[in-house]
């Protein structure tokens, strides 16, 4: 089971995940991957989008993320109207912008109410977590 999920488990109604956007410069279509998953957002199907990528980062290509939108039923037309909205490149930029300012240099960088995680294992989500449990409940 993917670590995310082990912690939503773990923690139900106390976390909440939300991912932001860092398109590394090196993969030519990470930015085309980011404005897809956007897209597939603006119909609910946000993270099954993204797994579908993160599952086949090593055969990505513009027809493999219409080959995901279908496969998870999206309406067609809606998909490829949305990748081209430049709503998606202000939402990418932007999180772009914070990124850099927060310090990440590459992906994925979690972080936990603002403070970044080294530990990336249940033990370490599990020690962070119930720190800023405890201050919320000081």
């Amino acid at each position: 089971m993917p670590l995310l999920q082990q912690v939503l488990e773990k923690y139900p109604g106390k976390v909440k995940i939300v991912s932001k956007n860092y398109p590394l410069r090196s993969h030519k279509l990470a930015r085309a991957a980011a404005t897809a998953v956007l897209a597939a957002g603006e119909q609910g199907k946000y993270w099954e989008y993204h797994k579908k990528l993160f599952e086949n980062f090593n055969k990505l290509s513009e027809e493999k993320f219409l080959e995901f939108a279908r496969e998870l039923g999206l309406d067609m037309v809606a998909f490829k109207k949305s990748l081209s909205d430049p709503k998606h490149q202000k939402v990418i930029s932007k999180d772009i912008k914070e990124a850099s300012l927060a310090g990440v240099t590459g992906t994925p960088t979690i972080f936990i109410n603002g403070k970044r995680l080294l530990k990336r294992s249940i033990e370490g989500f599990s020690a962070a977590i119930d720190m800023e449990l405890k201050k919320k409940s000081s």
